[in-house]
């Protein structure tokens, strides 16, 4: 009952060939050095693959990609056919048109119970001001609807 965005994972295999997958666990873990997380299932196709990348990238999908979010959660298809993107730093392939992009050094993994849990140091990040986003709750997908701005007095940092 957790509302998250939705992000995409992507990455190159040993073989070249760009990797990416649809995920929803994808948290800031510090400002200084800049460091993210996401999880991955150990049934995920794509874990022994992304295991052995030293570079990925985390696409923060606006609500305008939810087919995009929805091809790189679906299993037997070409993830890539037709999608626009473009090498990144480390070669990493970069997704057009996402709301931020965290390019990062896979820095370290950490298996915890039915996940592996990947830490990212950030290298480059961009972001598109003015996109709505894609959020996921409850199995379905959402868009905001804002509530206005924090008061004066909660407008500290929320990093309890």
């Amino acid at each position: 009952m957790f509302a998250t965005g939705v992000a995409i994972v992507t990455a190159r295999g040993e073989d070249g060939a760009p990797l990416g997958m649809t995920i929803n666990s994808f948290n800031s873990v510090s400002l200084e050095p800049p460091l993210v997380l996401w999880s991955l299932a150990q049934r995920s196709s794509l874990l022994q693959a992304l295991a052995s990348s030293r570079h990925c990238a985390i696409h923060v999908l606006t609500a305008r990609q939810r087919s995009l979010a929805e091809r790189f959660a679906t299993r037997g298809i070409d993830r890539w056919a037709g999608v626009d993107h473009r090498p990144g730093q480390e070669g990493v392939p970069v997704i057009a048109g996402a709301a931020a992009v965290f390019e990062c050094h896979i820095r370290s993994q950490y298996a915890e119970g039915d996940h592996t849990i990947f830490v990212g140091e950030v290298l480059r990040c961009s972001h598109r001001q003015g996109t709505s986003p894609l959020l996921y709750h409850g199995g379905m997908f959402y868009t905001e609807h804002a509530l206005g701005r924090l008061s004066p007095e909660a407008a500290g940092p929320m990093d309890g």
